[in-house]
Parts: C-alpha cells; sequence; structure tokens
C-alpha cells in the first residue's frame, strides 16, 4: 500500500457510517475514523446497523475506526457519572467488535488545575479497566495525545505533553492499548513533533493524526495553512518505524482529499517513496 493510500479521513459525524464507507471507497479512501456519539450516528442505533456497517466495510475494503468525543470526561469522579465514563468505553469497545471496526480513539480526560493528581489517577485507572476490557473482546484501543490548553486556562487536558503520554504508556502495557499521535497537538509544545517521535515508543502507534496550526493555539489548518513542516514530520514519523495509517482531521471531507495530494508530494520531497 503506497502512502496516498496510507492517508485516511475522519468523516466525523459528517455522514451516515454506511454511507461514510460508500464515499470512502468511490474515492481510494482505505482508512476511515467515525464518532458513533449523536445523529446521524446516535450510539443507540449502531447495534442495529452494525451487521450492515460490517459488510459494507469489508466488501469495499475500508479499514474503519471509531472515535471517542474528548468532551467525555475519561478521569471522573464523582459518583454515577464515573460509572458512566466506563460504561462509555465498554460501549465502544463493543460496538468496534460488532461493526468491525478495528480501533477506537480514546482520550485520558481533563482535569481542573486543582484536581490534577486526582483526576490524572482515575483516568489511568478507567483508562486500565477499558484496556482489560478491549483484550477480553477483541478490540484495539488508542489514546490519542491531546491538545495544551493555554497556561491559564481552568480545564486542561491529560496525556498532552510527553512526560503524561509516558505515564499513561509507560503504566498500561495491554496489548490492547495503543497510541494514536496527533502532530498538530505536539506542535504546541516547545519539543515539537521532533520531541515527540524521539521521546515516545512508535512500536505501538497505530496511526498518526494530520493537520496544520501554528504553533499556538489549537486549530485544524489545511496542511500548509500552519507552520508545520510535513516533510520533516515524515522523515521523523516513517524513520522512527512507523508502518500505519495516517489520518487528515480539517475543514470538509473535500478539503482532506485534496490535501492527500499536498501531503504526498511533501513527503516525496523529503525522500519517502
Amino acid at each position: 500500500m503506497n502512502l496516498h493510500q496510507r492517508i485516511g479521513i475522519d468523516a466525523k459525524k459528517d455522514l451516515p457510517v454506511e454511507e461514510a464507507i460508500v464515499w470512502a471507497a468511490e474515492h481510494d479512501v482505505h482508512f476511515l475514523d467515525v464518532e458513533v456519539d449523536l445523529a446521524p450516528n446516535a450510539l443507540e442505533t449502531i447495534a442495529e446497523r452494525a451487521p450492515r456497517i460490517r459488510e459494507l466495510s469489508a466488501r469495499h475494503g475500508v479499514n474503519l475506526g471509531l472515535h471517542t468525543v474528548s468532551g467525555v470526561n475519561i478521569a471522573e469522579v464523582s459518583p454515577f457519572v464515573r460509572d458512566a465514563a466506563d460504561q462509555y468505553l465498554r460501549t465502544y469497545a463493543d460496538m468496534a467488535v460488532d461493526t468491525g471496526a478495528q480501533w477506537v480513539v480514546v482520550h485520558a480526560g481533563y482535569h481542573f488545575t486543582g484536581d490534577y493528581a486526582l483526576r490524572r489517577e482515575a483516568a489511568l485507572e478507567r483508562l486500565g479497566r477499558a484496556a482489560e476490557y478491549a483484550e477480553r473482546v477483541g478490540t484495539l484501543l488508542l489514546l490519542e495525545n491531546t491538545n495544551r490548553e493555554p497556561d491559564d486556562a481552568e480545564v486542561h487536558y491529560l496525556a498532552s505533553s510527553i512526560e503524561e503520554c509516558r505515564y499513561y504508556l509507560d503504566n498500561l502495557r495491554s496489548p490492547a492499548l495503543g497510541f494514536s499521535f496527533t502532530v498538530n497537538h505536539a506542535h504546541l509544545f516547545p519539543e515539537g513533533i521532533r520531541g515527540f517521535v524521539e521521546a515516545l515508543d512508535l512500536t505501538r502507534c497505530r496511526e498518526v493524526r494530520l493537520a496544520d496550526c501554528r504553533g499556538t493555539v489549537e486549530e485544524h489548518l489545511h496542511p500548509g495553512e500552519g507552520t508545520i513542516d510535513f516533510g520533516e514530520m515524515f522523515r521523523l514519523v516513517e524513520g522512527a518505524g512507523f508502518t500505519g495509517h495516517y489520518m487528515n482531521q480539517w475543514g470538509t471531507l473535500e478539503d482532506m482529499l485534496e490535501g492527500r495530494r499536498y501531503l504526498v508530494e511533501r513527503a516525496r520531497e523529503a525522500g519517502i517513496t
């Protein structure tokens, strides 16, 4: 599979999953992320639709992944909602098995500055339980590195810095938990993409998520509109032994399709064949 075919599209909830799979096949997209929280892919409807989704992705050769919502706080500690956070992750794992999805992108949640240690530990324990469950049912979770919020923000994502990513990945060694590396999030830190690639074990990375940004605040720009050197990014990631898929996440579906050509050109200029 060439680089162009390894670059997938995050359809979010722009289309029903069934239509997104057909659309992907029509445009030579082999990797597809979808969100199944809300309409048109409300989670309550997926169990009934799962056989059709599985059949379509197998027939068209589209590798399907599910993407949980980062706004759901996996670091929840309050009664009742902490149980719901566990159920949320288990249900996504079940839906992956039912639909034939090959991975589920998950997050570590967020904290409110004063409760950092408490929520960091709660997220570790919850992700550990989720990974054990994923191992039992036979699916793969991919922990995504989240974006850096401004220093004076009240709310901050967990698993955003190199240190936090290592905290979760080093302490959670289940084969059912891998890594989803978002380069525009890494670009927000002084260490940059190079620092993340050199510090983290990319042998556990199954997906690299792509968008541009200017290195200041969270953005998902078309490649070339920000300050990321995508040629250098491909050199670093591929040089670290990454053989998985990439996932575009910005703009419209058409924007992301067009962006694949730009990305392949930057990779070629960098010597990636």
